[in-house]
């Protein structure tokens, strides 16, 4: 089966569109890239959906609005992925959607909300599409996140050691073996809000960590940040820019005094590096494959090594998984898995009661035919 999965993370810069030929054989679900598209939103709803983002309060006629451009601007994603990926012979469409709100209330996810309206993208594509990952799992129980945690399970089993998945977007996340899953705390979110902050606007990222290079960590702001109570918190956990937004680092900031640029963002980076070092070891890897766009910060990668000595810090494009792309493809992955009537989710990742078939369809231009439900659920991913 040709899946398009669309996916834009908590740093909402772009949609990525990602294509694989799917099936399974054995007890395996073979996975062959196709490739991957990007989108950049255009700077209008970038900045409007930035307004609607917690610390920033909206109204329900903004909710509405943005859930139809960002659908519509999904959709033409999947429409060029689709011609150009899968010479528009694509069969299903996986969308993630965008996160606005992941509503955690004394430890505990209450609920989520990813907006991106999926008729847009069955109209535009023809096809059908599977979205609304998340809330299901949230009805079992879980964090209803981090759901890439089932793909990583089935691609590193059976690699030696104990190897962890480490995902560097907005929030940075990990898998570990036996199921272990969770939000490490801010991947690029800080570093991100820093950079935009003190450039006028200028920057939406630290681009290649030139900030951070030029910069020192600042020992106080560093002990105030590593203060947060989320970090002690036990796994499964999960969180969100409802907690590491602008807001946020400005009291951080409030407490220190005026600092340059190049040392806040140092030591935000220092402040990713550090608590994922640190959730790295308590699971005991001996081998990290990252993945995300934090994997472009040389300043941020140096930094994790030094703090990981004698575990292999490695991008996952060396395993034949674009580090660019894997989330995508992982969604991609979980819609495959929810056409067939397979769950998406692993209990101990997620916290949940029982695994959880994941997402609503909304039916193509043909109307649904969803395939036979095999009798087993995979146990390993075959990259081909």
């Amino acid at each position: 089966m040709r899946v398009i999965g669309l996916m834009s993370g908590t740093s909402y810069d772009a949609i990525d569109a990602a294509a694989a030929e799917l099936s399974l054989v054995g007890d395996s679900l073979v996975l062959k890239p196709l490739g991957m598209v990007s989108e950049r939103y255009d700077d209008e709803l970038r900045a409007a959906l930035a307004a609607a983002l917690p610390p920033g309060t909206t109204a329900m006629a903004e909710v509405c609005r943005l859930d139809t451009l960002i659908g519509q601007a999904f959709a033409a994603a999947a429409v060029r992925a689709d011609r150009e990926l899968c010479a528009s012979q694509g069969e299903l469409v996986a969308s993630h959607g965008q996160t606005v709100y992941h509503w955690v209330d004394a430890g505990r996810v209450r609920g989520t909300l990813q907006l991106g309206q999926p008729a847009w993208i069955a109209e535009a594509t023809g096809l059908p599409v599977v979205a609304d990952f998340r809330p299901r799992d949230i009805a079992a129980g879980g964090q209803g996140a981090p759901l890439v945690s089932l793909v990583d399970q089935l691609w590193l089993r059976g690699r030696p050691g104990t190897p962890v998945a480490l995902n560097l977007g907005g929030i940075a996340n990990l898998t570990a073996p036996g199921g272990t899953a969770f939000d490490t705390g801010p991947g690029c979110a800080l570093i991100d809000a820093a950079a935009h902050g003190f450039s006028g606007g200028r920057l939406t990222c630290d681009l290649d960590g030139a900030l951070a290079a030029r910069g020192r960590v600042h020992p106080a702001l560093l002990e105030r940040l590593l203060a947060e109570p989320y970090y002690a918190l036990p796994a499964p956990k999960t969180t969100g820019k409802e907690l590491f937004h602008v807001g946020y680092l400005r009291e951080a900031l409030a407490g220190v005094g005026t600092l340059p640029a190049e040392d806040v963002v140092a030591t935000l980076t220092h402040l990713t590096a550090r608590t994922v070092a640190d959730a790295v070891r308590t699971v005991g890897a001996t081998e990290v494959i990252a993945s995300g766009g934090g994997t472009r910060n040389p300043a941020l990668m140096r930094m994790l090594g030094e703090l990981l000595p004698g575990v292999a810090v490695r991008r996952s494009d060396e395993l034949g998984l674009p580090s660019d792309a894997k989330e995508a493809y992982a969604f991609a992955v979980l819609g495959f898995l929810a056409a067939h009537g397979l769950p998406g989710t692993v209990p101990a990742s997620t916290g949940a009661r029982h695994p959880s078939v994941l997402g609503s369809v909304t039916p193509g231009r043909d109307g649904l035919r969803l395939p036979a439900a095999p009798r087993e659920s995979p146990v390993r991913l075959v990259l081909e």
